[in-house]
């Protein structure tokens, strides 16, 4: 498991469900695994009872099976789930690309546009920080926007689509999501709203393209 230092004034609990959520989506905990309350406190340095809490958080979206008197089980990689967590970002982000594209500041798209300039380098060098900041140019949408709740609701489901996203970079390392990202912004940038919704439904259906691929790489952890 790789563990990242505890943020400044972060809660424990939040800590938990941090680190555990992205080892997670990363596939340092693999589908199907065991984790226990007291084995995560003890590699965090923290008591059990936030791990306790981050694990109830992390059920919520069904990535984890809690265990009475065990921990919790780490969900197998289930189709119907990551379609259901796709159909929720496309409903959602679309609305929310064709507010960003009306109350947008200067600010917010040259933030974009910073992100997006260190996309291409880490998608080749480091998949896991290149999924960090396409998790970021999204999270910066709802910033714009002043929808924070909404981003919280959305990534909770996304996690069973965020773990796949994870394995088709690994398998696949498709370059035009960085271009994808770039046209978003553009349009943003050129008040556009249905240039925007069309580059962002490209965006989200390149999984489709890549589920055949990950489904024969990884069959032992996709839910029949």
């Amino acid at each position: 498991m790789i563990i990242t230092p505890k943020q400044t004034f972060e809660p424990n609990r939040e800590y938990a469900f941090r680190i555990v959520k992205d080892n997670i989506i990363n596939m340092e905990i693999k589908p199907g695994s065991l984790i226990g309350e007291q084995e995560i406190a003890t590699q965090l340095g923290i008591s059990r009872t936030p791990v306790h809490e981050a694990f109830l958080e992390l059920s919520k979206s069904k990535i984890v099976n809690i265990l009475p008197q065990k921990g919790c089980s780490v969900s197998l990689i289930d189709y119907e789930l990551i379609k259901e967590s796709r159909f929720l970002r496309i409903a959602v982000e679309g609305a929310l690309l064709k507010e960003a594209c009306d109350v947008a500041t200067e600010e917010d798209i040259q933030k974009l546009y910073a992100n997006i300039k260190l996309q291409q380098f880490y998608l080749e060098n480091d998949p896991p920080k290149f999924l960090d900041l396409d998790n970021e140019f999204h999270k910066d949408i709802y910033v714009a926007c002043n929808k924070m709740q909404c981003f919280y609701m959305v990534s909770l489901m996304s996690l069973h689509f965020d773990r796949v996203r994870s394995l088709s970079l690994k398998t696949i390392k498709d370059q035009k999501l960085v271009s994808d990202h770039k046209a978003i912004a553009d349009a943003i940038a050129a008040h556009d709203k249905d240039a925007a919704v069309a580059a962002f439904t490209k965006h989200m259906s390149r999984f489709e393209l890549d589920w055949d691929i990950i489904k024969k790489e990884y069959s032992e952890y996709i839910a029949e």
